[in-house]
């Protein structure tokens, strides 16, 4: 085989193909090439090509010389581009984490909105099937006993197939919780009179005042003075609800009080909460300390029920004041199962949100039970009592946003 030997003569000028005499003064720059032949093939080279005599070649390895004076490195090997590999794991592992954390928080917010709907459901079913045994079945105090009953079941259910861990509790906690247990069962126990009196839909629209008994409560108890912004939001409250309770139709003072005492009670617990369950080696998460609650609030009320209103919840006395004894039973029996099942999916949420959030929620979910109720019920509404719901439940939401609004600090 033959080889080749190729020259160049400039970087910007193509040298002329035609032969070319002996004697020219033009001087070749060879390019010195490693031949691939074996080593005895070899040493100098000497060809012609096209007329030209070309000097031999010595044995270097891919130099190149130009007239231009720039020489070029040897290309011995192809360079590992090392950090560019580790760039490239780098954004993939990055990319890959990115569409790990977008599935992750999509996977969370579709988890809070089934919690979301499924609070708004329970509640909008325990409304119903609650007023529904309330109004044939006046004993108030045996309605929340057995709801409370149902709750104190599926609590013992739930630690004893360790479907939620079984808490340790002290004496100290147990005398912690216990102004927290009289105040849930009094509360529960003033909202079902109230709803055994009046209407849904104007219990709910009484209960929108519970912001301005935490705000009272909580200046009162525990020195929070609210901004201004807050109390500029207690105001289309009070005032809705004034409005709402001069032209509803259902109205009677049995039951405005009675939801009127359901709202003090209940913000009494939410600053009892934060007066009395101080310390952190004490504390426990929302789910067991419901749950405890709840138990408790069954063995205080029961003894309390049979005092006040006798044994009134055989079939023999059903049956004797002309009741089905078989629907009112189920009614209680699915009224009490919302009432837990809403109460615990509440504090779920609470577990996975802010308590701004959770209030906005709870504003909302006011508006979704008033609006259930009227339909199902045709609870009879004049503009202006909807018009006073309105302003009350919107100065809620409105609460609920500048709540977020801290007070600025004075400088010294």
């Amino acid at each position: 085989m033959q080889s080749a030997a190729f020259s160049l003569s400039s970087p910007c000028s193509i040298p002329s193909l035609k032969p070319r005499k002996f004697g020219s003064s033009t001087r070749f720059d060879p390019i010195r090439v490693s031949s691939s032949f074996s080593a005895s093939k070899r040493g100098d080279l000497s060809t012609s090509n096209n007329g030209v005599s070309l000097p031999s070649l010595p044995k270097r390895s891919w130099s190149l010389s130009s007239s231009s004076a720039m020489p070029l490195r040897a290309w011995n090997s192809v360079p590992s581009d090392s950090k560019t590999d580790r760039l490239e794991v780098r954004a993939s592992a990055a990319e890959s984490a990115g569409e790990a954390d977008n599935s992750g928080s999509l996977a969370k917010t579709l988890e809070l909105g089934v919690l979301f709907g499924c609070w708004y459901l329970f509640n909008i079913y325990f409304n119903i099937y609650n007023k529904q045994v309330l109004k044939v079945y006046h004993f108030p105090v045996t309605v929340t006993v057995i709801q409370f009953a149902v709750g104190t079941v599926l609590v013992a259910i739930m630690w004893t197939f360790n479907l939620y861990k079984r808490p340790k509790i002290t004496g100290a906690q147990l005398a912690a919780i216990l102004p927290l247990a009289m105040v849930h069962t009094l509360g529960n126990l003033f909202t079902n009179m109230s709803l055994g009196k009046v209407a849904v839909s104007f219990t709910h629209t009484i209960k929108a005042m519970e912001p301005f008994f935490s705000v009272v409560l909580s200046a009162m108890f525990l020195g929070e003075l609210p901004t201004l912004w807050v109390v500029s939001s207690l105001l289309p409250i009070v005032g809705g609800v004034a409005l709402a309770s001069v032209t509803e139709a259902s109205f009677n003072w049995a039951g405005f009080w009675t939801a009127m005492a359901s709202n003090l009670t209940n913000q009494s617990r939410n600053v009892l909460s934060k007066k009395v369950m101080v310390k952190k080696e004490d504390s426990m998460d929302n789910i067991t300390l419901f749950s405890i609650i709840t138990i408790m609030s069954f063995i205080l009320l029961a003894p309390v029920a049979v005092f006040m209103e006798g044994v009134k919840f055989t079939p023999a006395y059903l049956q004797s004041a002309g009741l089905n004894v078989k629907e009112v039973a189920i009614r209680s029996l699915l009224a009490a199962l919302c009432f837990h099942a809403y109460q615990q999916v509440s504090y779920m949420i609470l577990q996975r949100v802010s308590p701004v959030t959770h209030s906005v929620g709870n504003c909302v979910k006011r508006v979704v039970v008033i609006v259930s109720s009227v339909i199902f019920f045709k609870t009879p509404v004049s503009p202006i009592n909807a018009l006073g719901t309105g302003i009350a439940l919107a100065g809620v939401f409105l609460y609920s946003r500048v709540k977020r609004i801290k007070p600025k600090a004075k400088s010294a």
